[in-house]
């Protein structure tokens, strides 16, 4: 099934899981929101981890996954967030470059400075979108 929305980063371990739990907790689970990495991490940072939980938003089950495993059949929206020249092999109604900072390896301040600048975009987007879930 397609996703209504897939986030997409270099990893898939930060930026693209937080913006889909964004998406998924502000839509209450009604929209199918993906996450996915251009060249996938083991595991999602540490740090992401921390700051997500600080929120109530628990991760630690999530695992970072490609974008052909994530979407196999496209997207309706595609968000990417530095993922450069592979993330446009995506077949996606419509696509959208936000650039957001990599939190991997930066201290928690910062990372949560990143999770509260995602959770606002997330917010507009789905706006935009027409989805107001307030």
């Amino acid at each position: 099934m397609k996703p209504d929305i897939i986030f997409i980063c270099v990893k898939n371990a930060g930026r693209s899981q937080m913006a889909a739990a964004f998406a998924t907790a502000a839509s209450r689970g009604t929209l199918l929101v993906a996450s996915a990495g251009s060249n996938p991490a083991t595991e999602i940072h540490s740090e992401v981890l921390a700051a997500m939980s600080e929120i109530g938003i628990d991760l630690s089950k999530q695992k970072p996954q490609s974008i052909l495993q994530a979407a196999p059949d496209g997207a309706r929206v595609a968000v990417t967030m530095g993922c450069g020249d592979t993330c446009p092999t995506l077949n996606a109604e419509r696509r959208i470059e936000w650039d957001i900072e990599d939190p991997s390896g930066k201290p928690l301040f910062a990372v949560r400075a990143i999770r509260d600048h995602l959770k606002k975009k997330v917010e507009i987007l789905l706006r935009e979108l027409g989805y107001d879930f307030q």
